[in-house]
Formats: structure tokens, C-alpha cells, sequence
């Protein structure tokens, strides 16, 4: 079992918060789904004909799995490391999850998003909640399997884990879907080309919020006389 992790104090969580200073032209969306549901599956397809959105990478303690590259899927590091940056308050959000350690860095995401960057965060339920309370704004979706006897299947034909593994995939299963009501979007990913096309939307509406076009598109709205209040 991996050990507890430490509060980090007030003054390191402030120092490293989201910068609100200047309004931000890239959304934040989070992904959420149970292991086997078909979320990496879902979010690569949708990077891959989306330029403008970019795939946070997160800080993870569990070993790579076969074809993963550190800085490409996570960055993968030990428990002590981790510790140390959750200590200093450089995570937006983080997580436990299967006994293991999973962390957003705040700086990267803010960065990104300040140059009109769309970032997508493929958390847990845990990870989505510390977003949430520090970024009201970040678009929640969370991905449902057709049924739990199909998410079983799925994990089967993964090949990727061992036999206890997946029935305690199967059973945390049941937990993770019950907040699901805490997201604002909910696909139900039975036909793939059905739920990426879903995904799809809900980007491309974000963008399409007063509130983003309104920053990207700055001096067009102060031409045409339109005056935003973005605080």
C-alpha cells in the first residue's frame, strides 16, 4: 500500500494557484471514465483531429506499461518524488487510485490555457473534484460503458492486466460511475464513431462560449462595440 500524503501548507497552495490576473483563452475539460470504459481510445482520436487541444501529462507512480514512454503518456516518477511536489503544492489536482499516485501540474496547465491553448485532463472523479473547486469553469464529461458485463470484456481483451486486477477494476467500477451526476456531459461510449463524434461537440461548442470568444477575439468585439465582463 502506498503511504499517505502529506497537506501541503496554505502558502505553498497559494503561491502555485491557477493565475487569475488575466483572463484565459483556452478551455479546461476533463475526462473521466472507469478503467476499460474506452477513454484513452476516445481522448487519442480526438487529439488526433483536433490540433488545438493538448493532453495534459500527468505525474503517475505506477510502472509504464508495454509501448509507454515517460513524458509521452505520464511522466512517470517514484513515490518519493511525488511526495516532494505534492509537497510543495505544485499539483492542481491528485489522486490514489489502485494504489497508485496520479497529479496534474498547476504551471503547465495554466500556461497552456493563458495562450489559448485548450487542455484536456483524463482524470478520476477525485482529481475532477479538486479541479473543479479551483477552476469552476473546467468542462466535466464523463464516459459511461453500454453495460458492466461489456466493461469486463473490454478489460479482458486489453491483455494488459492480471485476472484480480480486473475483477478489482470491476469492482471499483461501481464507485467510480456513481458520480457521474457531478459531470456536465455523460457519453455513453457503445458505438465508438458515436461517442467520438459526441466527445467532438462538446469541445467545439466550449469554444463557442461568450466567454472564450470573447477573449480570443478581443479587438473584434471591441470593434463591434461589445463589452465583455470577464471577471
Amino acid at each position: 500500500m502506498t503511504p499517505p500524503l502529506p497537506t501541503p501548507s496554505v502558502e505553498l497552495v497559494n503561491s502555485t494557484a491557477m493565475p487569475d490576473e488575466h483572463p484565459m483563452s483556452g478551455s479546461l475539460f476533463m475526462v473521466v471514465a472507469p478503467s476499460g470504459a474506452g477513454k484513452s481510445t476516445l481522448v487519442n482520436a480526438l487529439l488526433a483531429q483536433e490540433q488545438t487541444i493538448k493532453l495534459s501529462i500527468s505525474y503517475t507512480t505506477r510502472p509504464p506499461r508495454p509501448g509507454e514512454q515517460d513524458g509521452r503518456e505520464y511522466h512517470f516518477t517514484t513515490v518519493e518524488d511525488f511526495r516532494a511536489r505534492h509537497k510543495q503544492g505544485e499539483f492542481l489536482e491528485w489522486a490514489e487510485v489502485h494504489t497508485n499516485y496520479y497529479g496534474t501540474s498547476r504551471l503547465a496547465i495554466a500556461e497552456q490555457m493563458q495562450s489559448g491553448t485548450d487542455v484536456l485532463l483524463e482524470i478520476d472523479w477525485q482529481g475532477a473534484q479538486q479541479v473543479k473547486k479551483q477552476f469552476p469553469h473546467a468542462v466535466g464529461i464523463f464516459i459511461l460503458p453500454p453495460s458492466i458485463a461489456a466493461l469486463e470484456e473490454r478489460l479482458k481483451k486489453r491483455g494488459q492486466d492480471e485476472p484480480q486486477v480486473i475483477t478489482r477494476r470491476i469492482l471499483a467500477a461501481g464507485g467510480e460511475i456513481a458520480h457521474a451526476p457531478e459531470f456536465e456531459y455523460v457519453i455513453i461510449n457503445q458505438e465508438f464513431a458515436s461517442a467520438l463524434s459526441e466527445l467532438t461537440a462538446i469541445v467545439k461548442a466550449t469554444r463557442c462560449r461568450f466567454s472564450q470568444q470573447a477573449v480570443r477575439n478581443a479587438s473584434l468585439f471591441a470593434q463591434l462595440g461589445i463589452h465583455a465582463n470577464l471577471s
